[in-house]
């Protein structure tokens, strides 16, 4: 992950120009060397590649399961990967691989610029190899902080999704286990496995 700041007049902390979800939003998505995603966290520009091939298989597969197991039964809405709002002043802009909003949380709310406004109750982050510790984290803390339930992070390396909720200590299942999404989706159960297949 690369940080940039924008030299354009405006707020200011620390020395660093701080960008609002509107900047985010009229930034291209395609520059001379290739796609581009941006993420904000505080303030501070974040430009992300996109998906690679493997990470965005995977990301499919855990949006597939979303909506058949929790949208098609009538418990919410899945979301592949979307740009929702953690925070504002200084904005904070996060682009999770896959999400789900639950039934008594719609209709979703979103930005003028189309980012949800309404926080999942679940999120999943399927991690690349660049993906640092302290980032992955830093990024669980900003979800739970902001009311996610359930925050899911997958390694497709080691085959291993990772549980975080709000007061309780992270629960890692392996290939072999069955995860599941209590209290957000009643009756999800999937093979880890399946998720992150060799």
């Amino acid at each position: 992950m690369s940080t940039a700041t924008l030299p354009i007049p405006g707020p200011v902390h620390n020395g660093v120009r701080l960008l609002a979800i509107a900047d985010v939003a009229a930034l291209p998505s395609r520059l001379p060397s290739g796609d581009v995603r941006y993420e904000l966290h505080d303030g501070k520009l974040i430009v992300m590649p996109p998906p690679g091939d493997i990470r965005g298989r995977r990301q499919a597969r855990f949006v597939a399961y979303l909506f058949t197991q929790g949208e098609q039964p009538g418990h919410g809405q899945a979301f592949g990967e979307v740009g929702v709002i953690l925070r504002r002043y200084p904005d904070c802009l996060v682009g999770p691989d896959a999400a789900f909003v639950t039934t008594p949380q719609l209709p979703v709310r979103t930005s003028p610029e189309g980012y949800l406004v309404t926080i999942p109750e679940l999120v999943v982050e399927v991690r690349s190899k660049n993906d640092t510790q302290p980032e992955i984290d830093e990024k669980v803390n900003d979800y739970l902080t902001a009311g996610v339930i359930l925050v899911w992070i997958a390694d497709p390396a080691a085959r291993t999704v990772t549980v975080y909720q709000t007061n309780q200590q992270p629960i890692v299942f392996t290939a072999t286990d069955t995860l599941t999404a209590n209290p957000v989706i009643p009756g999800f159960a999937v093979l880890v496995g399946n998720l992150l297949p060799v």
